[in-house]
């Protein structure tokens, strides 16, 4: 049971239900553009996240978290990810302060 929850399957097992939040997300009408752009864009650092994980593995020997300059160009998508979605709120927020 216990090899059956280790993190690379969890990892994999949560990738569906992302999958369902970004397909519901993306037929609804009411969520602002700009942050269900992030939302993808979380989906592709993860995407980048692996082949660096292994990258990181073959080349250095070690995880992806202990070799810096891989590790922080990752986690760049990361970031854009965020501000996608924080101004995506942020517009949205805006937007409904205007037609009040």
């Amino acid at each position: 049971m216990m090899d059956l929850l280790n993190k690379q399957n969890l990892f994999a097992i949560s990738l569906f239900p992302y999958l369902g939040f970004l397909w519901f997300l993306t037929r609804s009408r009411r969520f602002p553009r700009l942050a269900t752009i992030g939302f993808y864009v979380l989906l592709l650092f993860v995407f980048v996240t692996i082949p660096a994980g292994i990258y990181a593995k073959v080349a250095y020997h070690d995880e992806l978290a202990n070799v810096d300059w891989l590790h922080g160009s990752a986690e760049v998508f990361l970031s854009v990810s965020n501000i996608f979605i924080a101004l995506g709120f942020r517009q949205a927020m805006l937007s409904a302060k205007e037609t009040r």
